[in-house]
């Protein structure tokens, strides 16, 4: 099984530590890609309108800036630079050994930077989305996803996807082995289904959380769903994007806490 995220937007610095090393990275045949687009945005992040090119208010000048050094910035695992939503309910830090590594071998986070990276790999925090558009690259979902394609379709092989990713992310890369199920998290709102970006993000942090604490991974969609019926109002729909899981949540849905590894 392969659990797609997407990265965060928020990503934690950290002071200390050494810089990243592209031999260290998963992928690696993705390292000439990976030069191009990190040498982008540092010439992006240095000019004066970095702010509108890359999407982000004046608040963030700070994490631009830092695009510019990406090379010399202290690296830390994913799971400890990646802090949004989604992250923090999956909380990587609590879970048991034999979980853990699970997540590290099955979860992939598809980024605009990397392409695509895996929780034990070391990289620095930085600001580009999958939506900006770098000279002379062009807009980053549609120049990954030629290049992703290959190299995930690879490592996926014939097992389950199991795709947690919002739209911005799922449009770099579309899974080819027919064997994916897209995760879509809906509230009852007044009786009627919506959508709720912050209880989305949360629930499919918890999903994945969930999926790594099995001893046993699903194969299947069929075998997902009977997985995750066991704690969430769950059904398989085929909609025009392809196969989804839906999950419902209740009207009075309430955020629950893991407690943190201290």
């Amino acid at each position: 099984m392969l659990i797609l995220l997407p990265p965060s937007e928020g990503k934690t610095a950290h002071t200390e530590g050494s810089p990243f090393d592209f031999a260290d990275l998963s992928f690696p045949e993705l390292e000439q890609e990976r030069r191009q687009v990190l040498d982008a945005l540092a010439e992006v992040s240095a000019r004066e309108d970095a702010m509108s090119v890359l999407g982000v208010g004046a608040s963030l000048a700070k994490e631009v800036a830092r695009n510019i050094s990406l090379h010399n910035e202290p690296a830390a695992r994913a799971h400890d630079i990646y802090s949004g939503v989604l992250f923090e309910a999956l909380n990587y830090a609590s879970l048991d050994q034999a979980s853990a590594q699970r997540a590290d071998e099955s979860i992939i986070v598809v980024s605009a930077l990397w392409g695509a990276v895996r929780f034990g790999d070391r990289i620095p925090p930085y600001r580009l989305s999958m939506s900006a558009k770098l000279e002379p690259l062009g807009k980053m979902a549609s120049w990954w996803k030629k290049r992703l394609t290959p190299v995930l379709d690879t490592a996926a092989a014939d097992q389950l996807i199991v795709d947690a990713r919002s739209s911005t992310y799922a449009a770099a890369y579309k899974p080819s082995n027919g064997n994916q199920v897209a995760v879509n998290v809906f509230q009852l709102r007044n009786g009627t289904p919506k959508v709720v970006s912050h209880f989305a993000k949360h629930t499919r942090g918890e999903v994945s959380r969930f999926l790594v604490q099995q001893p046993v991974a699903p194969e299947n969609p069929g075998e997902l769903l009977k997985l995750i019926q066991a704690k969430w109002d769950a059904s398989l729909v085929q909609d025009k994007k392809g196969l989804a899981l839906n999950i419902l949540l209740p009207e009075d849905h309430q955020f629950t806490t893991v407690n943190k590894a201290v």
